[in-house]
């Protein structure tokens, strides 16, 4: 590189002990920035030629760790392809570099058929006890000690992820008092199983899953990226799919109902959008304070 490489690059060539030859901007976040790393040779340390690195200026100390230890999280299901991570600092993440494909019905179906097989890995508890996790940019709290029975997940939902996010939203002035009131009522009626759904225990979901973080690959593959893994509902990393929208999502969806149906889904996809919602009025204002008293009456029919 003629210039003086971005801090974020040279960081990574100085954690992997390479020289790095070039480095191109890499969108598709919204978050942090982002780089494809070409590498020098690694003499007898060998490793990659081409990495991802990502870095966030002023990240909190756990940031990056809490997505590695997310991405293992994943990988240990043996169920969903992730990427591997070659380091992970306060300052930068350096991940395997994946060229990027376009997807098609037989990608669509394995990636809906890995999706249900991750769903039926069972998790230790709700959320992620005693580890940070980060849905984009914000923290998520969990109960203090684990929590596993399936009854508790209304409770868990309600006071560690809509609660603090419907607070942070009327902070930030996007959320109108209307709006604020119905979120607020649905948390009051998610023991009600009309609303929330036969109880479940909980599964090892990806927990951020737009359509931004399936990474279609040229070999038929959809690799899981950018996870807020947890002990969570399944039903919402299906339901953030439907939310913006997914390459194939018809075939993704029969492929994982042939494995794992759900009946009634469709009915409470309102309710496990509303997270996903609420992050997006707190973080950008416009429609999503209204899309989120709307996600909340349609919940509570």
């Amino acid at each position: 590189m003629s210039a003086a490489p971005p801090p974020a690059v040279a960081r990574t060539a100085a954690l992997l002990g390479r020289p790095a030859l070039s480095a191109t901007p890499v969108g598709g976040g919204s978050i942090c920035d982002a780089y494809r790393v070409e590498l020098g040779d690694g003499g007898t340390r060998g490793g990659p030629a081409t990495v991802f690195t990502k870095a966030l200026d002023a990240a909190p100390a756990d940031f990056f760790a809490a997505e590695a230890a997310g991405l293992a999280r994943l990988r240990a299901t043996g169920t969903v392809p992730v990427p591997e991570v070659y380091a992970a600092e306060r300052d930068v993440l350096v991940l395997e570099w994946i060229e990027p494909g376009t997807p098609d019905r037989a990608a669509a179906e394995r990636f809906g058929r890995g999706l249900a097989a991750l769903h039926e890995s069972p998790a230790p508890s709700w959320g992620t006890p005693g580890e940070p996790c980060y849905l984009g940019p914000l923290p998520l709290t969990s109960p203090r000690a684990p929590v596993a029975d399936p009854a508790a997940w209304p409770r868990f939902h309600a006071e560690h992820r809509l609660l603090p996010l419907l607070r942070a939203a009327v902070d930030s002035g996007h959320l109108s008092p209307r709006d604020a009131r119905d979120v607020e009522l649905l948390c009051d009626r998610l023991d009600d199983e009309a609303v929330s759904g036969p109880p479940q225990p909980p599964a090892v979901i990806h927990g951020d899953l737009w359509s931004g973080n399936v990474h279609w690959t040229t070999d038929g593959r959809a690799v899981l990226i950018d996870p807020a893994a947890q002990g969570g509902h399944p039903e919402t990393d299906l339901a953030m799919l439907q939310l913006f929208g997914c390459p194939e999502l018809p075939r993704v969806l029969a492929a994982y109902e042939e494995v794992r149906p759900l009946p009634g889904r469709q009915a409470r996809v309102p309710l496990h959008q509303l997270q996903h919602l609420l992050v997006h009025a707190v973080l950008f204002g416009g429609g999503y304070g209204a899309q989120s008293g709307a996600a909340a009456r349609a919940a509570l029919g």
